[in-house]
């Protein structure tokens, strides 16, 4: 019965430390969120840093309302891009060790 519970923790272990370097990964990643037909587009880092804001020019003179709309939507496109890229790195280690655990918990 020891070697079950040893074999399970160091299971449970080598499952934290690849998670980890899944975290360090997805650190380095990056995805591109935009908005508008790509008038404003922002590169986040899969650790939710914005990296880039790009605003086409043609936005510049034009109503201040509605470039920050492009901008909102531009990063939340960005946060789901992340999201999405988090759950399928992350979530498959997860699931393996504990069926029906969903990670990350967002």
């Amino acid at each position: 019965m020891k070697s079950g519970l040893g074999d399970m923790l160091r299971q449970a272990q080598a499952l934290q430390e690849k998670m980890e370097e899944a975290r360090r990964e997805l650190a380095d990643s990056e995805v591109t969120g935009n908005s508008g037909a790509g008038l404003v587009e922002i590169v986040m880092a899969c650790n939710h840093d914005v990296k880039k804001v790009a605003i086409a020019p043609e936005l510049m003179g034009g109503d201040k309302d509605v470039l920050e709309d492009l901008i909102a939507a531009a990063v939340n496109d960005a946060v789901k891009k992340v999201e999405t890229e988090s759950q399928q790195r992350l979530g498959q280690m997860a699931t393996g060790m504990l069926p029906g655990l969903k990670w990350p918990p967002f």
